[in-house]
């Protein structure tokens, strides 16, 4: 009898604690672009050479997290806190060029800043053109 006493409040007390942790754990917030980026008009026209430069450095940067594809299903996609997300949805690509920027530049959560990690504006820009090739 006092064996199932002690499991029954071992069980309620995680089940507390789960509760508890779970009521804690807040739905992640949109990540909206400042309305001064969501107007901002890439600057580098998404010719050859700049998808080119775009996947070498996706290559290099965000397939791990982001998958060759960029459908979020990297390497390291596993590891994170935050889903990556899927490049190739339509949500994604309605997104503007300078919010896509805007967003690799800043980071946020699991997503680092990239305006430190890549040579200037430039590359970012062509990240930018090469993620607009990964539709469905």
């Amino acid at each position: 009898m006092k064996t199932n006493l002690t499991k029954n409040a071992l069980l309620m007390a995680i089940g507390i604690a789960v509760l508890t942790l779970m009521a804690f754990q807040q739905p992640a917030k949109p990540w909206v672009a400042p309305e001064k980026f969501d107007k901002t008009v890439s600057p580098v026209k998404a010719d050859a050479n700049s998808l080119k430069e775009g996947k070498e450095l996706y290559g290099k940067h965000c397939s791990s997290c982001h998958g060759k594809a960029g459908l979020g299903d990297g390497s390291k996609a596993a590891q994170l806190k935050t889903e990556p997300g899927d490049f190739s949805t339509a949500v994604f690509q309605k997104q503007s060029n300078g919010a896509l920027f805007y967003k690799i530049s800043e980071g946020r959560g699991d997503m680092p800043s990239f305006k430190k990690k890549v040579e200037g504006d430039e590359d970012i820009w062509n990240l930018v053109n090469y993620l607009r090739t990964l539709k469905k």
